[in-house]
């Protein structure tokens, strides 16, 4: 086992269709890595939890109100059980996890295993069973424990199975910063000692890398340092580190990169620990997942080197089948090089349209089947799938109804298709789901609206490829990076979107799409100014381009591919993270 280096932990994993081991963008890009790791070969392996139950199976009730179910799965249709088997202590308890096994195949046959964490085992409270059931679900404490689990019981997993050469260990968020724990503990217990020394923190410190996805303070992950006591009664070493670990010695390690006079800030924040100070304080290398989020993140960090890596997408996986023929014809060996696919623009733009076309009607077809919508193929299709959360603003574009309708009226008529899932406790989440079905019910003698429930893999696919059009309205600079505009370039949809994550560095108006407001953190994002904004382009720019200029429309689709898509992909994250984080 030991010739894979690297070990990639994410609380979140989409490895496959069927298997609903993720939310939404963090565990989507943790598959996409995986997967053009295998593509690569680069020597990895992944590190995740089970979640049995999954996030959560999504219905709209005829009152509109998003309800959730279990997404119940067949584990072992799906992978195998590992033989080895760790324990780790929770409130002085001894809970039992095992391991199942799914390889991701790369396009020349390499594999990446990925490894899932079980606490459902004989033997283990009721309680503890289920830490490994639902993504994101329960209470504080909940969350608290499965981060415990995929941080140490994974790093303890990967020594029980025999990979004992790792060289970095690669934190998708801070969700697993307890691993640094673990590997103090090796440390220490190398040396034979029942402390963590200086030289310990900076062997650890060499084999950590941290990506932070999350451009506000609010959204890092902070547990009671009560909740933290308890959990790990029986390791006073941990409790020490209050004092010790977190406070001083990090510190110091820090101080040398901070910069003069700014502050380094710690794990314990009063009586709270804060996951992402952990992760940053242990890494030799952290970096958020675009230019603009990196700007944002060191302003929310100061004192710590943070760099930017953009995010990207796995391309084999998100291309359609039309385009993916088209590719096959015209770019050879597309898949092991993505970066070819800036020959796009060599395609004729009559075959760019047929292609668009063929997935288009496979789109209109399924939404008409599923949600008796009446849509024509023929009109101009706005999409928009995301995450249902208040920053994201996906109602945006019904700010003003009587502009809307007069754009489609007089322009050019519209219909847009919206999907996504609210997290169970975001009640704004589900207010806005809501909205977006009356605004349906409201519109449908003007505009043709359809909301698609269960938003996932399956469905993104069909969502990226088959639109005219790629709809985003994040309130920035909330918009860390944003990947399904990416996914959409691949197939030649444009993006028509706030500027903020990938799209400040993707955007070239009119040439690869349009840009709604002004740039992220330099500009107040008031809903009327973005909204007046939207609906300018709308009116002028994009709804005349598409009926009365189908060829430049064309064109921006062709520069889509060429630009964006051959960028904005993980194949090239990945070389960047070889170079700037894994292979120093």
């Amino acid at each position: 086992m030991d010739d894979r280096l690297i070990a990639y932990f994410s609380m979140e994993i989409a490895i496959g269709e069927g298997i609903p081991t993720y939310s939404g963008g963090l565990g989507i890009l943790a598959g996409d890595t995986l997967r053009s790791a295998a593509d690569l070969k680069i020597p990895m392996v992944g590190i995740s939890l089970l979640h049995r139950k999954g996030y959560f199976f999504q219905k709209i009730d005829q009152n509109g109100w998003q309800t959730e179910q279990p997404a119940e799965w067949v584990v072992n249709d799906f992978l195998s059980e590992e033989a080895s088997e760790i324990s780790i202590s929770i409130e002085n308890r001894k809970v039992r996890i095992r391991a199942w096994r799914y390889d991701i195949t790369g396009i020349s046959g390499y594999k990446i295993p990925v490894y899932l964490l079980d606490s459902d085992l004989a033997g283990n409270s009721e309680w503890d069973r289920t830490l490994t059931h639902f993504l994101y679900g329960g209470d504080e404490k909940y969350r608290f424990c499965q981060e415990v689990i995929l941080g140490i019981g994974g790093v303890r997993i990967l020594r029980a199975i025999g990979y004992n050469d790792i060289k970095r260990f690669h934190m998708n968020e801070g969700h697993a910063a307890f691993l640094s724990l673990e590997l103090l503990d090796e440390e220490a217990g190398k040396a034979g000692r029942n402390f963590v020394s200086e030289s310990d923190i900076k062997t650890v410190k060499s084999k950590c890398v941290f990506t932070t996805h999350t451009p506000v303070p609010a959204g890092h992950d902070q547990f009671p340092f009560e909740l933290f006591s308890r959990v790990f009664q029986d390791r006073q070493d941990y409790l020490d580190m209050k004092d010790c670990l977190c406070v001083e010695l990090a510190n110091n390690i820090n101080q040398q990169k901070a910069e003069p006079g700014q502050p380094t800030p710690n794990l314990i924040q009063g009586n709270t620990i804060n996951m992402t100070y952990l992760a940053l304080n242990l890494s030799h290398y952290v970096n958020g997942v675009a230019k603009k989020h990196g700007e944002v993140s060191r302003s929310i960090f100061p004192g710590h080197v943070i760099d930017a890596i953009t995010n990207g997408v796995h391309a084999a996986t998100w291309i359609s089948w039309p385009f993916r023929n088209l590719y096959d014809r015209y770019i050879a060996g597309w898949g092991q090089d993505n970066f070819s696919l800036r020959s796009a623009l060599g395609i004729s733009p009559q075959e760019i349209w047929v292609a668009h076309m063929k997935v288009k009607k496979e789109l209109i077809s399924y939404v008409n089947r599923e949600e008796n919508a009446g849509m024509d193929k023929d009109l101009l299709t706005l999409c928009f799938a995301r995450r249902m959360t208040a920053y994201k603003r996906a109602d945006l574009i019904f700010s003003d109804i009587e502009r809307l309708r007069n754009i489609s009226k007089n322009v050019g008529p519209l219909q847009i298709i919206f999907a996504g899932k609210a997290h169970p406790k975001d009640q704004n989440g589900k207010e806005i789901i809501k909205r977006i079905l009356d605004m349906k019910e409201s519109l449908k003698n003007e505009i043709r609206i359809s909301y698609l429930s269960n938003y996932d893999m399956r469905l993104a696919r069909m969502l990226v490829s088959g639109g005219d059009l790629w709809l985003n309205t994040p309130l920035p600079p909330m918009e860390a990076s944003g990947t399904s505009g990416m996914k959409a370039a691949l197939n030649g949809v444009p993006s028509f979107s706030i500027l903020d994550g990938w799209w400040i560095e993707g955007c070239i108006e009119g040439v690869t799409g349009w840009a709604i407001g002004g740039e992220g953190v330099e500009k107040t994002a008031g809903v009327e100014n973005d909204a007046l904004s939207l609906y300018e382009k709308l009116e002028h720019s994009v709804v005349p381009t598409f009926y009365n200029n189908r060829d430049r429309f064309i064109e921006i689709m062709r520069h889509a591919i060429a630009l964006n898509g051959s960028f904005f992909n993980t194949q090239r994250m990945l070389q960047q993270y070889v170079t700037n984080a894994y292979f120093l």
